[in-house]
C-alpha cells in the first residue's frame, strides 16, 4: 500500500433546519462579526434571510456580501475581501454553491495573510492563518465545504486554482432543508457534478488511497440511487439528504485523490461558453470513461458492483462498459443535454477547446490514461 496523507473538514454537521442554529454555531468558533459570502441568486429565493436571521439570533453582527458570481472573476474577489476589511470581520460564512463557499474560503485566509491573491495560486503556497471559517451547501454537487481548493477565473477564459489546507473550513454544514427548492435542471447538473468527483477520485493515478476509495464508492452509490427521486420531487428530504452526503462523500474523495480528464476537457467548455460546470462535466464523461476503459476497467468495474448487484461473473470490460451506458441513460432520464453541439459548439471550435484542455496538466497527470491533444480532440468529436 502506498504512503498517503488524508485530509478532510474537521466537523460536520448533516441536519434538516440546523441553519436557524448559525449564529450558535459561529459563536461556538469565537465568531462576533461575521462576511456572511452568497450570490444573488440564493438571495433572490429568500435563503439568504434565513442564514441571516439565524446568526442575529445567536447575537451576531452580520455584513452581507451577496454578489458572487459564477466562477468568480479576481474583481469579485477583491470586492468581498474589500467588504470584510472595512467590516472588521473575525469570521467568514459561504452560503451557497461551489462559487460562494470558494470565494468565502479566501476571503477568510485573505483578511488575515499578508499574502495577496496572485501569490497564492498553485498547490501548498499559502501560508499562514486564515479567519474561522464556516461553509454552508445549498447544492449536492460540488463539494467544496470538504475540499482545499478554491478557483478563479483569472482572465477572459482563464481559470487557475489555490489548493492549501488552510481553505478547509472548521465547520461544513449539510440543512436538506435549503435543497429542497432547487430547480430539477440544477438538481441534475450539481448531482451528476458530483458524481464525477467520485468516478475520478477512484480512477486517479496519484494519491489514491483506501479512504478516498471508500469514500468514493458510497458516495457514488448514494447520488445514483437518490438523484431520480430528488428531482421527481424536491421536497423529498430523504433522498435530499442522501444527495447531500453523497456529494459531500464524494468531495472529501477527490479532495485527497485528485480528479482527471473529465474535469480537464470539461474545463475549457464551461470557460469559454460559459456552461455550468456540472453539465460541462456530464458532457464529456461517458466518452472520457470509454477511452480510459482499456486501463481502467478494474476499478469501473468495482464502481458498477457497487450500483448493480446483478452482474456475476461479468468480466471487468463488460461491467465498466455497463456503468458507462448507465450513466449515459441517467443523463437522458435527468434531461440534461448529451451532445456538445446542443449548447452551442460548433465543429469547427474542438481543436481549440482540445488545445485549451492541453493546458490543464495539473488535471491531466492524474488521470489513469495519458492524454494527447489527439485523444482530446477525438473525445471531443465523441461528444460532438
Amino acid at each position: 500500500m502506498n504512503n498517503f496523507i488524508f485530509q478532510t473538514t474537521a466537523t460536520i454537521i448533516n441536519e434538516p433546519g440546523v441553519t436557524s442554529r448559525l449564529g450558535e454555531i459561529a459563536a461556538s468558533l469565537g465568531m462576533h462579526r461575521v462576511l456572511l459570502v452568497s450570490d444573488p441568486g440564493i438571495a433572490k429565493i429568500g435563503l439568504l434571510e434565513l442564514a441571516e436571521s439565524g446568526l442575529r439570533t445567536g447575537g451576531m453582527e452580520v455584513s452581507v456580501f451577496a454578489e458572487v458570481l459564477a466562477d468568480p472573476p479576481v474583481d469579485n474577489i477583491m470586492a468581498a475581501l474589500n467588504q470584510a476589511r472595512e467590516f472588521n470581520a473575525d469570521g467568514v460564512i459561504g452560503f451557497g454553491g461551489g462559487s460562494s463557499m470558494d470565494v468565502a474560503k479566501l476571503i477568510a485566509f485573505l483578511s488575515n495573510s499578508e499574502q495577496g491573491l496572485a501569490e497564492i495560486y498553485g498547490v501548498g503556497i499559502a501560508r499562514g492563518k486564515r479567519l474561522p471559517l464556516i461553509l454552508v451547501t445549498t447544492t449536492a454537487g460540488t463539494g467544496s465545504e470538504v475540499t482545499p481548493i478554491a478557483i478563479v477565473t483569472t482572465g477572459e477564459n482563464e481559470k487557475k486554482g489555490v489548493v492549501s489546507p488552510l481553505l478547509l473550513p472548521d465547520i461544513a454544514i449539510l440543512d436538506a432543508e435549503l435543497t429542497v427548492g432547487l430547480p430539477p435542471r440544477v438538481t441534475a447538473m450539481t448531482g451528476i457534478d458530483a458524481m464525477v468527483h467520485a468516478i475520478e477520485a477512484y480512477t486517479t493515478r496519484v494519491k489514491k488511497n483506501p479512504i478516498s476509495d471508500t469514500l468514493a464508492r458510497q458516495g457514488l452509490k448514494l447520488l445514483f440511487e437518490n438523484i431520480r427521486a430528488a428531482i421527481a420531487n424536491g421536497h423529498d428530504l430523504e433522498a435530499r439528504s442522501k444527495m447531500l452526503v453523497g456529494a459531500l462523500l464524494a468531495g472529501q474523495a477527490f479532495a485527497n485523490a485528485p480528479v482527471g480528464a473529465v474535469h480537464a476537457l470539461a474545463y475549457p467548455i464551461g470557460g469559454q461558453y460559459h456552461v455550468a460546470h456540472g453539465l460541462s462535466n456530464s458532457l464529456v464523461l461517458p466518452h472520457v470513461m470509454r477511452f480510459n476503459l482499456p486501463v481502467a476497467s478494474r476499478e469501473y468495474a468495482e464502481l458498477a458492483r457497487e450500483l448493480f448487484s446483478d452482474l456475476g461473473t461479468t468480466s471487468d470490460l463488460a461491467a465498466g462498459a455497463r456503468l458507462i451506458g448507465a450513466l449515459e441513460q441517467l443523463m437522458v432520464d435527468v434531461q440534461l443535454e448529451t451532445r456538445l453541439n446542443q449548447v452551442g459548439i460548433g465543429k469547427e471550435a474542438l481543436p481549440v477547446l482540445a488545445e485549451a484542455a492541453m493546458l490543464q496538466t495539473r488535471l491531466l497527470v492524474n488521470n489513469p490514461r495519458d492524454v494527447g491533444y489527439e485523444d482530446a480532440l477525438q473525445i471531443y468529436r465523441d461528444a460532438w
